[in-house]
């Protein structure tokens, strides 16, 4: 008789096949494909239902699921016309919410640019317009500064160096891993709020040299080279759009977010009134003068 672990075991096999062969996927989305209907019933009846039952007896107020990196899904185009995240968050969209519980999908920025984003509003939100989820702000739409993201943009940074103290305290602590709370301060403007841009360049200060704290002149160096780096590939035209962002804190359409977005030449934040706006990687301003 197979158990949990037996059971945990072959759908991790099964997956790592998945991940490794596009033709393990293709012939098991022909195998699941007609069977959706019935694995979605049986999830529910099986496994979510009973454990909403149980949480609720404990005085709890239900299950939620999170299903997360659904948005690197790529943009490419699938059936009909249609791109892959249309196919499985539009088409799909009613089938991904019958699930019996509360459900959190991730899902491709470039869905809020679609046409079909009131499809998916009603299809996959029953109703419920799509959350996003913008950059830490590191500024103002009206360029001036937002402390309070600097500050929880420190305060991660920080809390990894001391997680066992206080918010409070770890700043009196800044020492032990910069020079001052400036080096600190010109980490988090230049990171644009973005948390894997963020951390991706205090581990490139910590492989520049394995010693602490880091020095200012460290950090420019590593935001140099990655300014250098990350230009090589922007055109022209690219060079056109960005002065335009710059200008009117805006994107438009599928074509300009892959083109800024899906590329991190642009950031999204949500202003104090939740209306979405735009602005320029500040490690683009290092090395080009936006007028």
């Amino acid at each position: 008789m197979e158990g949990p672990t037996e059971l945990s075991f072959g759908i991790g096999k099964i997956t790592a096949k998945a991940k490794e062969s596009p033709q393990v996927r293709s012939q098991l989305r022909q195998y699941l494909e007609p069977k959706t209907e019935s694995l979605l019933k049986a999830i529910n009846q099986e496994l979510l239902e009973p454990a909403e039952k149980v949480l609720k007896q404990r005085g709890q107020a239900g299950l939620v699921v999170i299903v997360d990196n659904l948005d690197r899904v790529d943009d490419r185009s699938f059936v009909l016309g249609k791109s892959l995240p249309e196919y499985l968050f539009v088409s799909r969209g009613e089938q991904l919410r019958s699930l019996h519980c509360h459900v959190v999908y991730t899902i491709p920025l470039v869905l809020m640019f679609s046409n079909e984003r009131e499809a998916l509003k009603n299809r996959l939100g029953g109703g419920t317009k799509p959350m996003v989820l913008p950059m830490v702000p590191v500024s103002k739409q009206d360029g001036s500064d937002s402390e309070a993201g600097l500050e929880l943009l420190q305060q991660m940074v920080l809390a990894r160096a001391f997680p066992e103290q206080l918010p409070e305290d770890r700043l009196n602590l800044v020492t032990g891993v910069f020079d001052s709370l400036f080096t600190l301060d010109r980490l988090c403007r230049v990171s644009g709020g973005h948390v894997r841009n963020l951390l991706s360049l205090l581990y490139s200060c910590l492989r520049k040299r394995k010693t602490l704290p880091i020095d200012r002149n460290r950090l420019e160096i590593v935001i140099r080279e990655y300014a250098n780096e990350f230009t090589l590939a922007i055109t022209p035209d690219e060079w056109e759009l960005l002065e335009k962002v710059a200008q009117t804190k805006k994107v438009t359409g599928e074509e300009e977010y892959q083109t800024l977005l899906r590329s991190l030449f642009v950031f999204e934040y949500l202003n104090e009134q939740g209306d979405l706006w735009f602005d320029i990687n500040p490690v683009l301003a290092e090395v080009h003068s936006f007028e």
